[in-house]
């Protein structure tokens, strides 16, 4: 397996989410995500739709900036966290919330992220699995 560069992520992806809570709770989110130029990088942007026991479907969206280091940065410009080019670990510290990250590109073009968070306001397990649109 080769290191991912900037380039290897731009186009259009389908996603499925799953953010599992300690109780059993599972939400499920599942879209399209788009890395298109944007400045001296790539935006990231998805959008798609949560689906949460007891609650009707709800549109979701988000986006972020990706530089050619692969570090992430929020849309106000604030550093999120850096990809590891092979995949692996990253962490992102968010006062009073540690969110500890694993991208696996084992099987690319097909990746995963999983973020593992944990803090006084938050815990759960969220899985995201990004598939290139066309395959």
């Amino acid at each position: 397996m080769r290191p991912r560069r900037l380039q290897d992520f731009e186009g259009a992806w389908a996603f499925d989410r799953e953010v599992l809570e300690p109780g059993g709770r599972t939400t499920h989110v599942t879209g399209r995500a788009v890395w298109a130029a944007g400045g001296a990088g790539l935006r990231y942007t998805e959008r798609g739709e949560m689906r949460r026991p007891g609650h009707p479907p709800m549109r979701v969206e988000r986006s972020y900036h990706w530089d050619a280091d692969l570090d992430v940065f929020f849309e106000d410009g604030r550093f999120f966290h850096h990809v590891p080019m092979m995949g692996g670990e990253t962490a992102h510290w968010c006062d009073p919330d540690q969110y500890d990250g694993f991208y696996d590109f084992r099987e690319w073009p097909v990746f995963s992220v999983t973020w593992r968070v944990r803090g006084p306001r938050k815990d759960y397990r969220m899985t995201t699995r990004y598939i290139p649109e066309g395959t």
